[in-house]
């Protein structure tokens, strides 16, 4: 495996913050922080990149909010400067390095690997009826705050041994309690912690059909008990090695029977539906004098499932 080394110079150079503080800033130039920022703009960066080169640099505290939609999660914020510029600083020259390491069956936070090249691709394999008659599905109890730090690091130094990159990435892990969702490095950090796991199902274990979004995971097979077998080797697995732990929630079912619910879709051999609350939301989004945009977005839900009716009813309903 290829190790990386002499990257921190690249990272904290004043040009790659000044690219980092274009970044982080899209759509986004409207927020009170950015604005106070840019009142001493040159000042900051030069001031960003001194502390980062004598190791000066700490992560800020965090601010923290609770969403609900559609489950209940803890987000944390960082100050736009300066630790929202130093992940995209970071990001500016690992993100290529991150990506080469994930496996093709991850979609999640990938630039054109995302819900619908997905779902192209599951849509191909279940053509595959006779291999594909049965799906284990799986996720990982509270993934994010059960990334352990110790583990990451060490998987971290697997991959870098640029010892001033490593002193900058332990300063962001060690900021708070597993990753902190909302984090811009939290995503790619996750995808980079389960690689491992996405190399050992495909080149140890053999695989052939597996997808995973983020901590969702489906294996799909002509076999039940090849299924059952592998679900208790991959329960061992991330256990020993990543110490994390399935939710109880794991199932083994038929495809044609039950259909597999993945991505905000049912699929099926050889046809697709929209999920269940996807299209209550839409229902619910007609009847309350929907704008434009909203009805654009629920209709780019629908052209990618066989949802030809349920697009036709709903929009008639409005019409009616």
């Amino acid at each position: 495996m290829k190790r990386y080394n002499n990257l921190f110079e690249h990272i904290v150079s004043i040009e790659n913050l000044e690219l980092a503080d274009i970044n982080a800033r899209k759509g986004k130039s409207h927020q009170p922080c950015i604005k106070q920022h840019d009142e001493n703009k040159e000042a900051n960066i030069y001031d960003l990149h001194c502390q980062l080169k004598d190791k000066l640099y700490t992560t800020s505290f965090y601010k923290t909010f609770i969403i609900k939609d559609p489950k209940e999660r803890v987000i944390y914020r960082l100050p736009y400067y300066p630790d929202r510029i130093v992940h995209h600083a970071i990001m500016n020259v690992l993100e290529p390095i991150f990506v080469s390491t994930f496996t093709s069956d991850t979609y999640s936070y990938i630039k054109g690997r995302g819900i619908h090249s997905a779902s192209v691709k599951l849509k191909k394999v279940l053509l595959d009826v006779e291999n594909t008659r049965y799906c284990l599905k799986i996720d990982i109890k509270k993934f994010y705050p059960s990334v352990n730090h110790t583990t990451l690091k060490n998987l971290l130094r697997r991959k870098f041994k640029d010892l001033d990159l490593l002193w900058l990435l332990d300063n962001i892990i060690d900021s708070a309690e597993g990753l902190p969702i909302g984090n811009y490095m939290s995503q790619y950090l996750a995808n980079f912690y389960l690689s491992y796991f996405d190399h050992w199902i495909k080149e140890i274990m053999g695989v052939k059909h597996y997808f995973r979004y983020a901590d969702d995971m489906i294996f799909l097979s002509g076999s039940k008990e090849y299924l059952h077998e592998l679900l208790s080797k991959v329960k061992e697995f991330l256990g020993v090695h990543l110490k994390l732990e399935l939710k109880p929630n794991y199932q083994i079912f038929p495809v044609a029977s039950r259909g597999i619910d993945f991505l905000g879709y049912v699929f099926f051999h050889g046809y697709t539906r929209v999920r269940k609350g996807i299209k209550k939301r839409f229902a619910r989004t007609m009847k309350r004098s929907p704008n434009k945009e909203s009805i654009a977005s629920y209709l780019g839900w629908l052209k990618h499932g066989n949802c030809i009716n349920l697009r036709n009813k709903l929009l008639y309903a409005r019409t009616a």
